[in-house]
């Protein structure tokens, strides 16, 4: 690879041709500031904050688009530079939402921390304000235009990550603002709502609809009996929110802080992933011996069943009918375990907490009931449970690290665990499946070829007990496109395909804490916290969903046998075409949250 040596702040660096200035100056140790910067994704210069001074150049040079070039001379501190960035920050706080004591984001905003790094102690630019705009009609999103930066990461990162694109600039001058076409909500949209735009966003423009006050006053209601599920990526970023290096697993004392929130009950979401793969791999044997519809297309992304919903609806026969891991668990709390403990169903709130925003609307569709009762009650992300642990004021990182899950829904096997991971799935349900076609136990049951976070489509072919089973992982809606479309022009044949709504699987979930673009430039987030993941499943005593001496239990007493009647009636669903726009006409048939469409049915 062809190098260059430049010089930068009087220190020289020797960097590949290939990277900006920006680049350079990390990997030599300099920090220049950013704010609309997000690598890979939106590389864009346009908030003009990472400006350094170049020798010979006219005017200061923004670092993250600029190439670096043989004999560079580069100052990134100096009077002119700081005053500059000072001015051009104060700029952008003059129209801001400054409320910043009661704002969403406080002491985790990259505008704020910039601030402060700066030493900006008053605002010179005084002027009108960005317009108020909060457009909260949907379940899982809220969007608030007056602390919006126009940064451009949420777009982009919507556009080239996801390959969607609800999100763009509209307007123009000093009203512009990022916002869905047509001036439609968040609700309206064709929107998945992954949470990857909350993630990527610096500010507190964009964030999850918070649940947090329903959950306190449930647990505060002495007639109601509130339980707690939490799925398998929680326990890989919840660290994050108190200080611990990503990927820490926190596993005991996310229990041991559950417990002490006042919950009755604290269970696992491992549990209802078992569940689902006894439901999800049975299921794919009987389409594989039976005619069924193939390829098999996994159903616990909420987000990548919008997705599906929205814009590949000649697939919705190819997905797998079960419920998600939490939907599942949330339907047998309300019917076997309240039948166990003699608890009236009714009195029964059921709380999961997701890596997802996307399961919050989840959670609230019509399908996700059973009897007139909705198998989870709300949805709190990882991020909200975190706010919930300080405001009890607890201090999480002297809990203790050993505290178990209730039994016996907190009982899990190393395959719920991988759930989380993209690829997860698949291995899973993989351990049962071969074990079920061979009648054996088989120890080789890492399915390597089916891990990791590299770009593209993993696929595989297994031979297991003489059967040929074509598998394929996509991550992120990007990859599931073309994964589609592949099938779609019959350049591919699958018999079952994974696919998770965000890049990385549930491990970077719109739900999870949010890591600064910084930090973004050193880790690979979706790595170190999948690593947490697999890490306690090598721990685990059973490492296969159906050896789980609790799945084992319900099906004997309860449930009867995968796939029967009893386990239709409660774990699996279906689902519906949506239209991507809506109109007086078809928005009754569209399933949209909240279609404002004026239509009078």
């Amino acid at each position: 690879m062809e190098k260059v040596t430049l010089t930068i702040n009087g220190l020289q660096v020797e960097v590949p041709s290939s990277y900006t200035v920006l680049e350079a100056a990390k990997e030599a140790g300099i920090d220049i500031p950013t704010l609309c910067y997000l690598k890979d994704i939106n590389e864009v210069g346009a908030c003009r904050v990472c400006l350094v001074e170049v020798e010979g150049a006219r005017s200061l040079q923004a670092s993250c688009v600029l190439p670096v070039s043989e004999g560079m001379v580069v100052k990134s501190n100096t009077k002119n530079v700081r005053q500059t960035v000072k001015n051009t920050v104060e700029l952008i706080l003059a129209n801001h939402n400054r409320e910043c004591l009661t704002c969403f984001r406080n002491r985790n905003c990259e505008l704020q921390t910039l601030s402060e790094e700066l030493g900006i102690e008053e605002i010179s630019f005084e002027g009108e304000k960005r317009p108020g705009t909060v457009d909260d009609k949907s379940h899982s999103i809220v969007r608030d235009a007056s602390k919006c930066i126009l940064c451009g990461r949420c777009v982009n990162v919507c556009k080239k990550v996801q390959e969607i694109g609800i999100l763009d600039f509209t307007k123009r001058g000093f009203n512009t603002e990022v916002a869905p076409a047509f001036d439609k909500s968040m609700a309206e949209a064709p929107c998945i709502y992954c949470g990857q735009c909350i993630i990527a966003c610096p500010v507190a423009a964009l964030r999850e609809k918070s649940d947090i006050e329903r959950v306190w006053e449930a647990i505060e209601d002495s007639d109601i009996h509130v339980l707690v599920q939490t799925a398998p990526a929680v326990r890989a970023g919840l660290g994050e929110e108190f200080g611990l290096p990503i990927g820490t697993r926190v596993t005991g004392k996310m229990v041991s802080a559950l417990k002490r929130l006042g919950f009755n009950k604290v269970f696992d979401t491992n549990f209802g992933a078992d569940l689902t793969i006894m439901e999800e791999g049975h299921e794919l044997l009987s389409r594989i011996q039976n005619g069924g519809k193939l390829p098999m297309i996994t159903s616990c992304s909420p987000g990548w069943v919008r997705y599906c919903e929205f814009y590949y609806p000649e697939f919705l026969e190819n997905l797998s009918t079960c419920k998600s891991p939490h939907q599942m668990l949330g339907a047998v709390l309300k019917s076997y375990y309240a039948e166990m403990n003699d608890i009236d169903p009714e009195k029964i709130f059921v709380v999961s907490i997701m890596p997802c925003t996307s399961k919050k609307t989840e959670a609230s569709r019509e399908e996700m009931e059973v009897k007139g009762l909705r198998d989870v009650d709300a949805v709190l992300t990882t991020r909200e449970l975190g706010k919930m642990i300080r405001q009890a004021r607890i201090k999480f990182l002297q809990l203790p690290d050993d505290e178990a899950f209730d039994r016996i829904f907190g009982e899990y096997t190393g395959a719920g665990v991988i759930f989380g991971a993209t690829g997860g799935v698949m291995e899973a349900a993989l351990r049962t499946v071969a074990d079920v076609l061979t009648g054996e136990d088989l120890e080789d049951i890492e399915y390597n070829s089916v891990r990791g976070v590299e770009e593209g489509v993993k696929e595989a072919e297994l031979e297991i007990a003489g059967n040929k089973i074509k598998i394929a992982v996509a991550h992120g809606t990007a990859m599931a496109g073309r994964v589609l479309e592949m099938v779609k022009s019959g350049e591919k044949d699958y018999h079952f395909i994974e696919v998770m709504g965000c890049s990385g699987g549930c491990v970077t979930g719109g739900g999870q804490p949010q890591v600064s673009a910084k930090d973004l430039m050193d880790v690979d987030v979706r790595v170190e916290r999948a690593k947490a993941l697999y890490e306690e499943d090598t721990v685990m005593t059973y490492r296969k969903s159906h050896q789980n001496p609790m799945i084992k239990k319900i099906y004997d007493e309860f449930l009867g046998k995968p796939n029967g009647h009893k386990s239709h009636e409660l774990l699996h669903t279906h689902y519906h075409r949506r239209e991507i726009y809506v109109t007086k006409g078809n928005c009754c048939d569209s399933q949209l949250e909240e279609a404002a469409c004026g239509c009078e049915k």
